[in-house]
């Protein structure tokens, strides 16, 4: 299965598809919004991510605060704290022909119908579902009757919530669905990422699957990729310290960077799966490997015994594993003393 998103083809060979999860850390600023598009870019991540909602429409003034945000920010309301840090409509457009020039591919999260038909109107690649819509199966039937890419987090989901979303999106006609295996806890402790769950949809879905993570480091998402996420989705700022929710849960730049890099070594790394020499290990093999050699001079014709011959480096001669069947055979010609022994120099 191939999958386009703008410019990218997402496929179980294509190499790995990194979202940079600006989320809400532009802080409701323009200036740093576009800041963190240049910190993205520069990292080689794949594409940028924000998130598009009105607080009106998606809690009610009196929902509270997750713990991590009163821990973060204080404690005020879920509304007053999105109200701070909602994405206006206006800014869209322009961040998203910033972050093209870039070369990458602009996502946002909708965080309902009306703002995920604003972000299709804007012309985006892909409709990113968060982990709180992954049960909101007259949503996903809409949005997937647009036939454009999803990408579905599943965080606080079990395997059964999935397969009635997949299930939805699928009758809704759009087979272009990736989905991510997520912790929505934030941040995560490393007992609870269960990366084991990767092979899990992958399996049960036959889907490209992928990771979207919360821990504060980047080893979880290197190995990830290294049990076959092909999409990752992950947190950035420019300041770990900034005010706001998520900022201490996010990568700083040089972090986002290095999460980058290392993705793309374990996929060089990852190989074709084939046991056979790499050709570096050919040269490697003349020096490090043994050959059978002779311990003395050897007369033409004479039998060959143990005391007559070896194992040493370098490789090249005749394999270790011929040593007993030499024994017993007969030199065809004269063998000189620390040289490697031939096939044609016993019968």
């Amino acid at each position: 299965m191939k999958i386009k998103i703008g410019p990218k083809t997402i496929s179980n060979t294509s190499p790995v598809f990194i979202i940079a999860e600006a989320g809400v850390n532009h802080n409701g600023s323009f200036k740093l919004a576009k800041k963190l598009i240049d910190v993205a870019a520069q990292a080689g991540a794949d594409a940028v991510k924000f998130q598009t909602f009105n607080p009106d429409t998606l809690v009610t003034k009196t929902a509270t605060q997750a713990s991590y945000q009163t821990k973060n920010i204080g404690k005020t309301s879920q509304y007053a704290m999105l109200k701070s840090l909602m994405l206006p409509r206006e800014w869209h457009r322009d961040l998203k022909k910033y972050a093209e020039k870039k070369r990458l591919v602009f996502l946002s999260t909708p965080f309902s119908l009306d703002d995920a038909v604003f972000l299709k109107k804007l012309g985006v690649h892909a409709i990113k579902i968060g982990s709180s819509d992954t049960d909101n199966l007259p949503y996903l039937t809409k949005i997937a009757k647009w036939n454009i890419p999803m990408v579905m987090s599943t965080g606080m989901s079990d395997l059964e919530e999935v397969r009635e979303s997949v299930k939805a999106i699928l009758r809704a006609g759009n087979n272009k669905l990736i989905i991510l295996h997520c912790i929505s806890n934030y941040p995560t402790k490393h007992e609870e990422v269960n990366l084991k769950a990767i092979a899990t949809l992958q399996k049960e879905f036959g889907l490209i699957t992928g990771l979207s993570e919360h821990t504060t480091g980047i080893e979880v998402p290197i190995a990830a990729v290294a049990l076959g996420a092909k999409v990752i989705e992950k947190h950035f700022t420019l300041d770990k310290n900034s005010s706001g929710p998520d900022h201490a849960i996010s990568l700083e730049p040089n972090e986002l960077k290095q999460m980058v890099i290392s993705i793309r070594n374990i996929e060089k790394a990852m190989g074709d799966g084939i046991k056979t020499p790499r050709p570096s290990e050919i040269k490697m093999s003349q020096i490090a490997r043994k050959s059978i050699v002779a311990t003395k001079n050897i007369k033409q014709g004479r039998l060959i015994t143990a005391n007559d011959i070896s194992v040493k480096r370098p490789g090249g001669g005749l394999s270790p594993k011929y040593y007993l069947r030499i024994i017993g055979t007969k030199a065809t010609k004269d063998i000189t003393a620390d040289t490697l022994l031939k096939l044609t120099d016993y019968e």
